[in-house]
């Protein structure tokens, strides 16, 4: 008899009426909200403006769930393309299948776009945003366990999760490698706030260094899984994919600390040029906090300029570390 074990739900869908509610996309659009909502947060106290955040999520939302559910189609081709197999079933998202790393891809193209609409540094809105990415992931992986998918190999361990009989799997007690994923997700997250505020990171290297903490904990425990997977050299793709993209970002760190030292004064230099001119109307131009404030506009200027530098070789260095970029995260 078995003493202690994780349940799974019977179902991953609530039908209310001829709606179906799926535990899968819940946890997608909760993961979201919190990123966005606690990017918003860290942005405003770096000196942005609020709904900033927002607005670029608008961009990179989109795009990522795209990007995600291509890189999930493109490794994965045999479950919809391969002889018996319904090409159809590649769009239908809603029965999981999104890659992180094609999701963070696309999703940073999108954030691109939406910060170049602003006149905003890349870097900069990935350093906000970044331990709330990790927290969504964090949530994102309970749609797993709704869809009893992503588990390990077999254990008596008193945290093993049930699996039940389906045509596609066998029933039985395995390591909830979902749970291992979350958990590390938000101690990633705690990491990169920590690390952030101890060395003031900058540049887009807090991001680098949740992409990097990521692919340490996704190596280990994409090596734990039992499902289906591509393998090289005797490896799983993912795991490959997660080593390479770790060197990626531990190099930029490096790279970026010793070519862009410290962390942006600026990050929205349009907010830092409406702050110096509302003072200017409410005090005029010859109060003294007015005059040690002009300055703010060159440094606007300087961060404009910046800001197109760095996006420049972040975008070369995410896009890299990200076409590489691992997993499919399967049919999340």
């Amino acid at each position: 008899m078995d003493l202690a074990y994780i349940p799974s739900p019977s179902t991953g869908v609530i039908n209310l009426g001829p709606i179906p509610l799926r535990g899968y996309a819940f946890c997608i659009i909760i993961g979201v909200f919190v990123a966005v909502w606690y990017g918003n947060k860290r942005w405003i106290a770096r000196g942005g403006t609020a709904g900033t955040v927002a607005d670029i999520a608008v961009w990179a939302v989109p795009f990522g769930l795209v990007g995600g559910r291509l890189y999930h189609v493109i490794t994965d081709y045999q479950l919809y393309f391969s002889e018996g197999e319904n090409w159809v079933d590649a769009f239908k998202i809603w029965e999981g299948g999104l890659g992180i790393w094609g999701a963070i891809a696309l999703g940073a193209v999108g954030a691109w776009i939406g910060c170049r609409r602003r006149g905003i540094p890349l870097p900069a809105y990935a350093d906000a945003i970044a331990p709330g990415i990790a927290f969504a992931q964090a949530i994102g992986r309970w749609g797993n366990w709704f869809n009893q998918e992503l588990y390990g190999r077999e254990t008596d361990l008193p945290w093993a999760l049930k699996i039940t009989e389906s045509a596609n799997r066998e029933a039985g007690y395995y390591h909830p490698t979902f749970l291992y994923e979350s958990l590390w997700c938000i101690g990633v997250a705690f990491l990169v706030i920590w690390a952030d505020r101890r060395f003031k990171l900058g540049h887009g290297r807090a991001f680098a260094l949740y992409v990097a903490a990521y692919c340490a904990g996704r190596a280990w425990i994409e090596y734990m899984r039992v499902d289906e997977a591509h393998h090289v050299l005797g490896l799983r793709l993912n795991v490959w994919t997660a080593i390479i993209v770790f060197v990626l970002a531990v190099l930029y760190m490096a790279i970026s600390a010793r070519i862009r030292p410290g962390r942006e004064e600026i990050v929205e230099p349009k907010a830092a040029k409406d702050s110096v001119a509302k003072s200017e109307d409410a005090d005029g131009p010859a109060d003294a906090d007015v005059q040690d404030a002009a300055p703010d506009f060159d440094k606007a200027d300087k961060a404009a300029k910046d800001a197109a530098e760095d996006t420049d070789t972040t975008d070369g260095d995410v896009e890299h570390g990200a076409d590489n970029g691992a997993g499919s995260a399967a049919k999340s």
